[in-house]
């Protein structure tokens, strides 16, 4: 059984929208791109070295591969790219698009169903960068094995959320925590059932 990984940089109010650049996703009116970038640190580049350094496959929405399929295939070397070039990439797409990226391939039929034969298939994990419509389906489906989230101490007040509204309601447990030098919290989590409520009141 193959894991399941999802990979997200967050802001405090848990918008995910664009964290790399200005360019990456300006829909709804979006101004806030590349709200991630001023925070990075050398402890950011050591755990996502960590994430990308051993084998793995990407899943990815069809336009997070499309940002991802226009800068990795040919940006430098000493940028990183080679674990994501070299990476086997499933792109679930309502459409047919043309896959230009080399190692992609597009997941046919009900995209639940196709994650959760692939991952009852042979290979190396599965991670998941931005595509938060289709973490939504993963969600739903519960496919995820890991939460990766970086919360960035940004506040934006609009964007798309990670946990918008529709969300399974559900607990995780932390696992694995760090904070940058920038105050960025580096968080694993995995699922841990339906949520429990209780109460402070006097019985």
């Amino acid at each position: 059984m193959r894991r399941l990984l999802v990979s997200q940089f967050m802001t405090l109010d848990g918008v995910v929208q664009a964290p790399g650049g200005p360019t990456e996703d300006d829909s709804g009116g979006f101004a806030f791109g590349g709200w991630s970038f001023p925070h990075w640190d050398d402890r950011m580049d050591q755990a996502m070295s960590a994430t990308m350094g051993h084998p793995f496959d990407l899943l990815l929405g069809r336009r997070t591969y499309d940002i991802f399929a226009a800068f990795w295939p040919g940006a430098p070397e000493e940028a990183g790219g080679k674990p994501l070039n070299d990476a086997t990439k499933y792109v679930a797409s309502r459409g047919r698009p043309e896959l230009t990226w080399e190692r992609s391939v597009l997941l046919e039929g009900d995209v639940a169903e196709a994650v959760a034969e692939l991952k009852r298939g042979e290979g190396p994990e599965l991670q998941v960068h931005g595509s938060g419509d289709l973490i939504q389906t993963l969600l739903r489906a519960g496919l995820i094995d890991e939460f990766r989230l970086w919360t960035f101490p940004v506040v934006l007040g609009s964007g798309k959320r990670l946990f918008a509204d529709g969300t399974i309601p559900s607990q995780l447990k932390l696992t694995e925590s760090a904070v940058s030098t920038t105050g960025v919290v580096l968080g694993t989590y995995v699922p841990a059932g339906a949520v429990t409520t209780g109460s402070f009141a006097p019985e």
